[in-house]
């Protein structure tokens, strides 16, 4: 039964999808733990009620959330029902208390999602928003704000995804290929023999502008 309710309970995770975990918001939590709970009966459950009334509910719940989603794609008003609204905690570098009560938060809560995103000083903050599903959005002051290399006129070479060749103590010779290196080219940059070497390696990333490999080992 415990087996049966945590494989039900995965595949209707994978169903409903990422945002189950990444962007839970109000009616997610409610769905999200009415199937837990169902799914904690099912796998405690000593026999008395039939493994399938457990997944028909779980099931429903599914189904329910598929539709609320459905809706709130469709229907601004009922996406505003179900999910709410953004609410500006900062509002022009003060504080809004009559947001701030609405929230439910005091200035504790407000002050930790800040620092979260490294607002240490909330006179730097021109706009602070709460999100649907609790996180907290910054605008800083113009004065405060990040410079990037378009402000300085300054040219970057292209971003690229890092290459990692070697994770604990493995390589990877999907990323070897994608830099057309081969096994001999790595162990030269590492100046290593053989493979018994590579376990004192934790990670090994390629460099691409000066085509050096940077490692960190365990000692």
């Amino acid at each position: 039964m415990a087996i049966t309710s945590i494989l039900v309970l995965f595949i209707l995770s994978k169903l409903l999808g990422k945002k189950q975990i990444a962007q839970l918001e109000f009616i997610d939590y409610i769905m999200g733990i009415s199937i837990g709970s169902i799914a904690a009966e099912m796998a405690t459950d000593i026999g008395e009620k039939p493994m399938y009334y457990y997944i028909i509910a779980m099931v429903i719940f599914f189904l329910i959330d598929l539709i609320f989603s459905f809706l709130s794609r469709k229907q601004p008003f009922f996406k505003r029902l179900l999910k709410g609204r953004p609410l500006t905690i900062i509002y022009n570098g003060r504080i809004n208390y009559k947001t701030l009560k609405k929230s439910k938060l005091d200035m504790d809560d407000v002050i930790a999602l800040c620092r979260n995103k490294n607002y240490f000083n909330l006179d730097q903050i021109e706009y602070a928003i709460l999100e649907n599903n609790g996180s907290i959005s910054i605008l800083p002051k113009e004065n405060f704000t990040p410079v990037v290399t378009s402000d300085i006129n300054c040219e970057l070479p292209k971003a690229k995804l890092p290459c990692y060749l070697i994770l604990d103590g493995k390589i990877s010779y999907s990323a070897l290929n994608e830099i057309n290196k081969n096994e001999n080219w790595l162990f030269s940059k590492l100046n290593i023999n053989d493979k018994k070497d590579l376990n004192k390696i934790i990670l090994a990333s390629y460099d691409y502008q000066k085509n050096t490999i940077n490692a960190t080992y365990k000692n």
